[in-house]
């Protein structure tokens, strides 16, 4: 398929969008960077933070002070694979590896803005803002309908200058306006809340070098996520609840993010929370709602009492009869600890997955 989609539960947006023979459009990063040889530079993040002359280091040079942020210089499959905060020397020498480095720990919102480049030039972008759980995990992503002044220009002088004869789309990753990470690709999860024929666009830049596409009917849509525990096994809905749960109004689309067939140890997974689905809607309530709906389905609510599990989550379930609570109270944005590779998003380690705030 010249839209290379490797999870199975995606390729639904790409399915009627024709796409020639000889055209590859990647979605993951280990496709990007195998056919883009002259740019595959970008994945080396300890490259781009010192292109933005970012404090950092490789992890032979110990920090001078602390706490700040560490992670693999490369990672092609996303899901904060060995991120972590290091607070001090004693956890630069235990965690941070010979393939890791260090960075200023930057905070501020957490943007994905996905660009349509054309030989360096940045010629269309959206903006996507991760709204926080706990433990790195995200809540939900507001696809936003608004322009994001500071950002765009600082990411449109970066691609100017890094690359300068790139045509394709590319995903850029900002905490407080600085770049944390950059991929070759466009953002997988939310693709059809772009807008009407954003696909065959994207196609179109790939095959001819030219972004076309008139984005007039711009609206604030949603992703929201639906988490549950590792280490247990988990069942597929229905197929005609699944049918009913996509036809809601306001539902764009319904992600059930693992195969039952395949062992839930063997999915490549954050360390925070199995990923069981995401909702694409142009109405947040109407997603936690369905998420509210998920959750039960897969047997995420009521499993413990209340006065087991930890005591913000304890105070949402009481309120279990707001059909969109949640099972704590919004977080202030979260530090680069919240950090997913995007897409492929990822989150960090919960020591009760019960505090994840992941489910409506």
């Amino acid at each position: 398929m010249p839209i290379h989609e490797s999870d199975q539960w995606r390729q639904q947006y790409f399915a009627s969008t024709e796409c020639p023979a000889d055209v590859h459009i990647p979605t993951d990063d280990s496709m990007a960077y195998a056919l883009n040889p002259l740019h595959r530079w970008i994945y080396d993040k300890l490259r781009v933070a010192r292109s933005q002359g970012i404090e950092c280091g490789p992890a032979a040079a110990a920090p001078l002070h602390y706490p700040v942020f560490s992670k693999p210089v490369t990672n092609l499959k996303g899901m904060g694979v060995g991120s972590r905060i290091l607070r001090d020397a004693r956890d630069h020498r235990t965690h941070c590896n010979a393939q890791d480095f260090w960075m200023t720990l930057l905070c501020g919102e957490h943007v994905s803005t996905d660009w349509a480049v054309v030989n360096g030039e940045a010629t269309w972008c959206r903006h996507t803002l991760g709204i926080p759980g706990t433990a790195g995990t995200f809540d939900y992503w507001k696809v936003e309908a608004v322009s994001r002044p500071g950002v765009e220009k600082y990411s449109i002088d970066w691609i100017r200058q890094n690359l300068r004869d790139y045509t394709g789309m590319l995903n850029v990753e900002t905490i407080g306006g600085q770049i944390i990470e950059a991929h070759l690709r466009f953002s997988d999860q939310w693709p059809d809340l772009y807008g009407r024929k954003w696909v065959d666009a994207a196609v179109r830049l790939y095959d001819q070098k030219i972004w076309k596409f008139p984005d007039t009917d711009r609206t604030d849509a949603y992703s929201v996520v639906l988490f549950g525990p590792h280490g247990r096994p988990y069942r597929l809905p229905s197929a005609a609840k699944l049918a009913h749960y996509r036809s809601i109004p306001g539902v764009s689309s319904l992600q059930i993010t693992f195969s039952a067939d395949v062992p839930p140890s063997a999915h490549a997974m954050p360390p925070g929370g199995f990923r069981l689905a995401i909702i694409n809607c142009f109405d947040l309530n109407v997603g936690l709602r369905l998420r509210t709906t998920l959750a039960r389905e897969f047997g995420l609510i009521s499993v413990k009492p209340a006065s087991s599990m930890a005591p913000r989550a304890a105070a949402g379930l009481r309120n279990r009869s707001n059909p969109t609570y949640r099972p704590m109270g919004p977080l202030a944005p979260m530090p680069e600890r919240s950090n997913p590779a995007m897409s492929k998003d990822a989150d960090r380690t919960s020591p009760d997955w019960r505090a994840i705030r992941s489910y409506g």
